[in-house]
């Protein structure tokens, strides 16, 4: 969340950052102060009444002492008034205190000046292209119709086990999947420093608030009960992605500043009830409401914030050089940015048999938005309890990576041509059709 001490110092600043992702949000500017002055209101009144209630108590002491119980008396009768206007002061401080923080917790992030303004994802800047286009010989066909003649995957029957939106990796398919898995976690581990984690695959809602996905998305994803217990459904939550339960890792810690940057990385599947929404009716990786993914996780001091932000866009990208893979990088524009950013890039893979470009990661640099929400602070070395930026990247997502992969690698004659650093997982160079 929002820093308070920023709004009530700087609010047009802070409106017009949030106007510049045109959601309106500005607008709630004014209702955070007033709830923000009424409880401060509230709570400068009740500590005056507990110090006048102070100084009646010594007066007491005094009576007492002198024996004039009757004054002592009617002093108590005193006390336990100013008792009941103090409580009924806390109780007014506590609520507004709560109003307040349910709107700051639908506020999102500020985005950083480096960012464009913009209103849609039309309006995101090209940072840079790399890689070849491949150039065919032949019409290159989609990955559903290479999948289904190697037999990667059985879009039918997923669909008779869970409904439209899920995926039946099958024999190559299943291994390919896994083999992408094994290359990102390798790479990440061994060549850019990142500890790997395996976290739970669901989490409490603390951490989905955590991360900013609740309270502003809840309805996109999938709460879980034990057996048919609905009373308890909302107590868990399968996660979207790894970020939510990594990121949360150290919540409601204070790290020594020393542990900083911490850089972890795990592989999860993800679950995302909204993907339903654009046309699922259609077989294909496109968009599914469970697919895997390998994401990385920073949390660094604020100077470092942003160096180490260029550096894990770098990871992500190493991933599609070394896959030898068409790509570009997108910086977004505040009207597309995710809800806890403050800076997004967007790295786009190309899929030939689409003819387009198809999201794989996303990196961004959420400052301390997260961590407040979080409660995570590290502990200078001046003995300062600070707030540090945490950073989040896919290292990279999957179905669409394996989209990519299977379409720009796909050979005339029907098989798919292995790329080279997938070769010491699979033990092949090639797949074909089953005889």
């Amino acid at each position: 969340m929002l820093d308070i001490k920023l709004i009530r110092e700087k609010p047009d600043f802070v409106r017009e950052r949030l106007a510049a992702r045109g959601a309106g949000d500005e607008g709630v500017v004014g209702e955070v102060l007033k709830l923000d002055e009424r409880r401060r209101e509230a709570l400068s009144q009740a500590e005056a009444l507990k110090a006048q209630r102070n100084r009646v108590s010594k007066d007491i002491g005094v009576l007492m002492g002198q024996k004039k119980v009757a004054e002592a008396e009617e002093r108590k009768n005193e006390t336990r008034d100013l008792g009941d206007q103090i409580s009924r002061l806390d109780q007014q401080a506590q609520e507004a205190e709560t109003e307040r923080d349910k709107l700051m917790l639908a506020m999102p992030n500020l985005p950083h000046a480096s960012v464009p303004v913009g209103k849609t994802a039309e309006e995101n800047a090209v940072v840079r292209v790399r890689g070849e286009k491949p150039q065919f010989a032949f019409q290159p066909k989609s990955h559903v119709e290479i999948c289904e003649s190697l037999g990667l995957i059985d879009f039918k029957r997923a669909t008779k086990l869970s409904g439209s939106g899920f995926v039946l990796y099958t024999n190559w398919g299943a291994r390919l999947e896994r083999a992408l898995i094994q290359f990102l976690l390798d790479l990440h581990v061994s060549d850019h420093g990142y500890t790997e984690v395996s976290p739970p695959f669901v989490v409490g809602p603390q951490c989905l608030e955590g991360v900013g996905q609740f309270p502003k998305f809840k309805n996109q994803y999938y709460g879980v009960a034990e057996g048919d217990a609905t009373s308890k459904l909302g107590s868990l939550y399968l996660i979207p992605t790894a970020e939510t339960p990594v990121a949360n890792i150290h919540r409601e810690e204070i790290l020594a500043e020393q542990r900083l940057p911490i850089r972890y990385c795990a592989y999860t599947p993800c679950f995302r009830g909204e993907a339903g929404a654009a046309g699922l009716g259609t077989r294909g990786l496109i968009r599914v409401h469970q697919f895997d993914k390998v994401e990385l996780i920073k949390i660094v001091k604020p100077e470092a914030g942003y160096d180490e932000h260029e550096s894990m866009l770098g990871h992500a990208e190493r991933v599609l050089q070394l896959l030898g893979l068409h790509y570009r990088v997108l910086l977004l524009c505040t009207g597309d940015m995710g809800f806890a950013s403050a800076k997004t890039y967007d790295i786009e893979v190309w899929a030939p048999g689409q003819g387009s470009f198809l999201e794989v990661s996303s990196v961004s640099n959420c400052e301390d938005f997260q961590a407040r929400r979080m409660a995570l602070r590290f502990k200078s070395e001046k003995g300062e309890n600070r707030f540090p930026h945490v950073l989040n990247g896919s290292g990279t997502a999957l179905a669409r990576l394996f989209v990519a992969v299977v379409e720009t690698y796909q050979q005339a004659d029907g098989s798919l041509s292995v790329p080279s650093v997938l070769q010491p997982y699979l033990k092949v160079d090639r797949i074909q059709a089953s005889v």
